[in-house]
């Protein structure tokens, strides 16, 4: 019984799934692709009928769209922190391998609401200067990268427990 409730809510979500992109594709659709509009048209028809009693209207379930947006930006931003940590195990030290990479989390790590109360996001900036400060052949020094790994895995930890925090709230 377990078994057959866990499919057909698979089966349900697999359908809100594919009505939610089929919704995102048709507002990105040019006029002269009216036989792929027709054919998605068709298609959120036929997923709108298979989910009418868990979609009281496409409005509500757009809304609750955003929330797959924010942990899609969670994740990446957890990729950030997790590269550029892969790259200083890796012993990379020149400029040109790692300011991408920093560059990348500073942005990332902008994006989040309070960030720039973090103590972490003030050094994983003040690295970015540093970085700035060099020609690209310069390279960080060994003692520089563990200290550049310790801020960077610090940063990370606070960034972790912002998440767990703002997933209670809310």
């Amino acid at each position: 019984m377990a078994t057959l409730l866990l499919d057909e809510e698979r089966e349900k979500y697999n359908i809100l799934v594919t009505l939610y992109g089929i919704i995102v594709a048709l507002d990105y659709l040019e006029p002269q692709y009216s036989p792929a509009c027709t054919r998605f048209l068709s298609q959120y028809m036929t997923m709108l009928k298979l989910v009418k009693d868990s979609v009281p209207s496409i409005e509500q379930f757009i809304e609750a769209g955003p929330e797959t947006g924010k942990w899609i930006a969670e994740t990446t931003q957890i990729g950030n922190f997790i590269t550029f940590m892969d790259a200083l195990k890796l012993q990379l030290r020149a400029k040109d391998q790692l300011h991408p990479m920093l560059q990348e989390l500073v942005t990332g790590y902008a994006r989040f609401k309070g960030s720039k109360d973090w103590e972490g996001r003030s050094k994983m900036v003040s690295w970015l200067i540093t970085f700035n400060s060099m020609k690209a052949s310069e390279e960080i020094t060994d003692e520089q990268s563990r200290h550049l790994s310790f801020d960077v895995e610090h940063a990370y930890a606070e960034f972790f427990r912002s998440l767990s925090g703002s997933k209670e709230r809310s």
